[in-house]
């Protein structure tokens, strides 16, 4: 039973994984299983400890996501720096990506209805040369 360790010391207290130490309180009880955190009523968070003696709950929490937000943002920037890293090598070995693909066939459409419409308009001009007798 954890009580049995309350107006002790935290190292005796935290011998058993099951126990929480309150500093504020100088109390050992049972650690809440069924929530995460333990509730504020039970002990602040600045004061509670787990595990070991030296981290409270409030600086585990706040190490805790300064580590998460870094490892997000590290997997962020992988998957940046892997896709541009893709990216490049393909156009270094020549393989055209889908924007390159789809701008060449609109530069290859516009080049075949402008050289139709140099041909109209070449046939146009002979008519009219024809017709004038300027041929």
């Amino acid at each position: 039973d954890c009580r049995q360790y309350t107006n002790r010391s935290c190292e005796e207290c935290l011998k058993n994984v099951t126990c929480l130490w309150c500093a504020s309180s100088r109390r050992c009880m049972e650690y809440p299983v069924r929530r995460i955190l333990p509730p504020a009523d039970l002990c602040e968070l600045r004061s509670a400890r787990w595990g070991v003696c030296w981290v409270n709950f409030e600086a585990l929490i706040i190490a805790m996501s300064v580590v998460g937000g870094t490892l997000l943002i590290m997997l962020g920037v992988c998957c940046c720096c892997c896709c541009c890293k893709k990216k490049s090598k393909r156009q270094v070995l020549g393989e055209p990506d889908k924007d390159d693909e789809r701008a060449a066939r609109e530069r290859e459409k516009r080049r075949v209805r402008q050289e139709e419409r140099r041909a109209e308009m070449k046939s146009r001009h002979d008519e009219i040369r024809r017709k004038y007798g300027t041929v």
